[in-house]
């Protein structure tokens, strides 16, 4: 297969946007296609494409894992979600604007999946993450402009720390800026901060996760689906490819990021447990998701961890998240707009049960391959922690069920088959991708054993008996958890109101004009005379202080 293929994979989503301006509506049936480049690359990848006349190093495509698996997933979820999105807009009089944002975005998240140097990446990430900013603003209001306003204050500020962190990490590889290098070079403190720090903006995980909670309520379903099931990954995937496979900087920070996602996972969950919304419940539950991520980054860089099968369960984890919380995402939007079926629901418990990790699903067979990394790994005495944090998965997808049952209308009114096609692709993906893939298939079938199973259900089973529990005897959340306080969200006000005050008053000063006026001809008389005899003396003198010096 020709190398040129890796081109047209970021190239084709501009390419609609081109079409976009020409065709208008008429192109919109058509522009999930866009992503038809990207999956066939991760299909069949071509040999990687040099692009030496962008700049130097560059080059896109590789054949690895990660690379295809991460490629594959986000073309299907974006395409779905395209097609959900022609027909969910169809009545949105701003739809060409979402458009527009969504082509550019989409266009980003290829580029940086492909790029195999620093500085392809970064254009991919920052155009990414800057043209999310108009779907999460797309409808419009004080809610989405409020949300918007903190991802976009956040965003910048990631920008800047990935940008110096780049650099520095350029600098201390001599110049170099392609990730082969990168990861055969040990790195210092304050770069492995930066990084983490800017790209840990995106994936929010906590406490980076101030943002996603506003954002995804108030963007589309489609959008929420994307923000959550690829443009967080991206975050994941720089941290994995900037940073060295073993070094003693990433060991000294195994055990505090370990911490750090063990606290998010269960933090995001109780706080997902007080959300009112499906969506914003569904959000925390990112939050607690991408936490489960950051773990597995944190066993990656302890002394004693497999690099390789590490990487597997950063694979898996990544496919078998971003497709079910997408689902998840698209029947929220679904469930607002009419009532589901008996079948809708079916579909509909497929991807919760996947990341309560229920057995025979994608999700099962993620946690038993993470749960024998870990058994091999130095925190081996933490295991009890990941299954209180399963346990506390289980009871949030429980209460985002609930919402969404108790939030549909009454009319039963039917989803158009423009949402349901794309919608049960996504859903059913989670029972049948681990069939079709060796490597999962594999994993899922070793847990197939009354123990096993056993250890992937009780959790599930309690959290479902204390929700029926909390449902029969009525508990509410309480108001004062209801309402907590946003810090993030006051800081972004402040700041608001701080830059749109009016700039300081000019001086009231009055100057007398006649009198200065008749001040400024006295003065050039007294020069005039002797103003050319004092400039050539000066000249003179600035000649000689330069000779003598």
């Amino acid at each position: 297969m020709n190398a040129w293929l890796w081109l047209l994979v970021p190239f084709a989503p501009l390419l609609g946007g081109i079409l976009l301006l020409w065709l208008r509506e008429r192109s919109l049936p058509w522009l999930w296609l866009a992503c038809a480049p990207a999956l066939l690359a991760a299909l069949q990848p071509p040999p990687a494409l040099e692009l030496p006349w962008l700049w130097e190093g560059v080059r896109w495509g590789a054949s690895d894992t990660l690379t295809r698996a991460w490629l594959g997933f986000t073309a299907v979820l974006w395409s779905c979600a395209a097609i959900f999105a022609n027909s969910s807009l169809a009545t949105d009089r701003k739809r060409l604007r979402f458009w527009a944002f969504w082509q550019l975005a989409l266009a980003g998240n290829l580029l940086l999946i492909i790029a195999t140097d620093a500085l392809s990446f970064y254009l991919g990430f920052s155009a990414m993450s800057l043209a999310a900013y108009g779907l999460i603003v797309q409808r419009g209001g004080p809610g989405p402009r409020r949300a918007g306003r903190l991802y976009l204050q956040l965003a910048i500020c990631g920008e800047m720390l990935l940008l110096a962190g780049l650099l520095l990490r350029s600098h201390s590889t001599e110049q170099a800026f392609d990730f082969a290098t990168w990861q055969a070079q040990p790195i210092d403190h304050l770069t492995l901060a930066l990084l983490v720090l800017g790209l840990g903006l995106k994936a929010g995980f906590w406490p980076l996760h101030v943002w996603l909670p506003l954002a995804h309520p108030q963007a589309p379903a489609p959008a929420s689906a994307v923000l959550s099931g690829a443009m967080l990954k991206a975050g994941i995937l720089g941290i994995w490819r900037c940073l060295p496979e073993s070094d003693p900087t990433l060991a000294a920070w195994s055990t505090p990021l370990l911490i750090a996602g063990l606290f998010g996972a269960l933090y995001a969950a109780a706080l997902g447990l007080c959300a009112a919304k499906s969506k914003a419940v569904l959000a925390w539950s990112s939050v607690s998701q991408m936490g489960w991520m950051l773990m597995i980054l944190a066993l990656a860089w302890s002394p004693e961890a497999s690099s390789a099968a590490l990487l597997t369960v950063l694979v898996l984890f990544g496919v078998h998240h971003g497709l079910a919380k997408g689902a998840l995402f698209l029947a929220a939007g679904m469930v607002h707009e009419g009532r589901l079926s008996r079948l809708g629901w079916v579909l509909l418990m497929l991807p919760a049960l996947a990341i309560m990790g229920a057995p025979f699903t994608s999700g099962a067979a993620v946690k038993y391959l993470l749960k024998e990394v870990w058994h091999e790994s130095a925190f081996v005495a933490w295991l009890p922690w990941l299954t209180l944090a399963s346990f506390a998965t289980a009871l949030l997808l429980w209460r985002a069920l609930w919402l969404m049952w108790r939030d549909q209308p009454h009319a039963s009114t039917c989803a158009p088959l423009g949402q349901w096609l794309p919608w049960a692709l996504l859903s059913m993906a989670s029972l049948f991708v681990p069939w079709f893939w060796p490597t999962m298939r594999e994993a899922l079938l070793a847990g197939v054993y009354p123990a096993g199973l056993w250890s992937a259900l009780w959790p599930l089973l309690a959290a479902l008996g204390l929700t029926l529990l909390a449902l029969r005897r009525g508990w509410r959340v309480p108001s004062r958890l209801a309402q907590l306080p946003n810090p993030a969200l006051s800081a972004s006000l402040y700041l608001t109101r701080l830059l749109r005050q009016p700039p300081l008053p000019v001086p009231g000063m009055q100057l007398e004009r006649n009198r200065w006026r008749a001040r400024e001809r006295r003065w050039n008389r007294q020069w005039e005379r002797g103003a050319l005899t004092l400039s050539a003396w000066l000249l003179v003198a600035l000649l000689w202080l330069g000779w003598l010096w």
